[in-house]
């Protein structure tokens, strides 16, 4: 049935849709979404961290009951498809995802479409696909598929992830992240406090998912969010122990543990990925701290830097040269530069207007 459904939407959009949107020119530069209950927006920059534009998103912004400087409590609400040249947007407050086409720093507003859910908090993309993960009323993960500059609701491409909705507090009881795994053949979400598991769905040939997923328990982990390095090794940012943990992931949805290392610091939520390192935030110390990816998914420590307060999610440019931290206590972006060696050198800082409380980074 979804292949049918999926030529059908094909023939039914051709005449409709332009073609996919050209690549963006490799102008550096990053967004943030403001996340703002009365208008989200995002706002982007240059590398020079000048302010460049602000896009209204055409929805609202929303707050988890108990989050004060991560409203979302998710990693990847603000997500950048690169080969394509389109940025995705959660509208938390709306239950709606907008796509914007992007040149350079300058956005331009395309859609906005139901995310097939409650309240939207992460955006995962791979190739054509792009799904969504809805946190509240126990969470779910919504799938699309790209025809050209639009997105196309696929409905049984939908999961209910089945948590407890009266879990509290919510900020800490709701999914964390939806993730493709490398090759796209494996969809992951992190469920945090709320069952405190690593859920691997698969990913058939259509784009649509396994009917339940194989569910990675990690008792008292809480994992928040995730990513991968360059040979496929699962990295997680664990916020029970305020650690980092390697794993391998099989091709069955199941995680070998490879290595875990100890922040020593608190709230250790995000972690993101670039040249060989990890890089975690850690928003009740205001800091990040950074882990070499040594062989066999092995990790050793390259040091702690600062952040203004509320660490959160953050982004790397696409030549990995530069990372772009979200602060969420005073609503600023902490830049620095990514040394040979893995290190940092902190070159500067943003206040984006509105942004105490926001949540969602992406570099181009």
């Amino acid at each position: 049935m979804e292949s049918i459904f999926i030529a059908g939407t094909v023939l039914a959009s051709t005449l409709a849709f332009a073609g996919p949107a050209a690549a963006a020119p490799a102008q550096p530069g990053f967004f943030v979404q403001t996340n703002a209950a009365d208008g989200n927006a995002v706002v982007a920059y240059d590398s020079a961290l000048k302010q460049a534009g602000r896009y209204a998103t055409g929805g609202n912004g929303g707050a988890l009951t108990g989050a004060v400087v991560d409203r979302l409590a998710s990693q990847g609400s603000l997500t950048l498809d690169h080969a394509h040249g389109l940025l995705y947007a959660v509208n938390a407050g709306s239950n709606t995802l907008t796509a914007f086409g992007v040149r350079g720093t300058r956005l331009s507003k395309l859609q906005v479409i139901s995310s097939g859910g409650t309240f939207p908090v992460s955006i995962a993309v791979h190739g054509d696909l792009v799904y969504v993960l809805n946190a509240r009323n126990g969470g779910s993960v919504q799938g699309f598929q790209r025809l050209g500059t639009r997105l196309i609701r696929v409905p049984s491409w939908n999961r209910g992830l089945g948590l407890d909705s009266a879990a509290a507090p919510e900020f800490t009881h709701t999914p964390g992240q939806v993730a493709f795994s490398p090759d796209g053949s494996q969809l992951l979400v992190t469920t945090k406090a709320n069952t405190n598991a690593v859920d691997v769905f698969a990913v058939n040939h259509f784009g649509g998912l396994s009917k339940s997923p194989v569910v990675n328990v990690e008792d008292g982990a809480v994992p928040f969010a995730t990513t991968f390095d360059r040979v496929g090794n699962l990295a997680v940012a664990e916020a029970g122990p305020n650690a980092v943990a390697t794993f391998d992931l099989h091709r069955n949805g199941t995680i070998t543990a490879l290595d875990t290392a100890a922040t020593g610091q608190a709230a250790t939520c995000w972690i993101v990925y670039a040249n060989g390192a990890f890089y975690v935030s850690n928003a009740g110390s205001g800091t990040v701290s950074a882990y070499r990816a040594g062989p066999g998914g092995t990790l050793t420590t390259l040091g702690t830097i600062s952040t203004h307060p509320g660490t959160v999610d953050a982004a790397v440019s696409a030549d990995g040269h530069h990372l772009y931290v979200q602060t969420g206590a005073e609503g600023i972006v902490d830049a620095y530069r990514i040394n040979a060696n893995g290190s940092l050198t902190a070159t500067g800082s943003a206040t984006v207007t509105g942004t105490v409380g926001g949540e969602g980074i992406a570099a181009n």
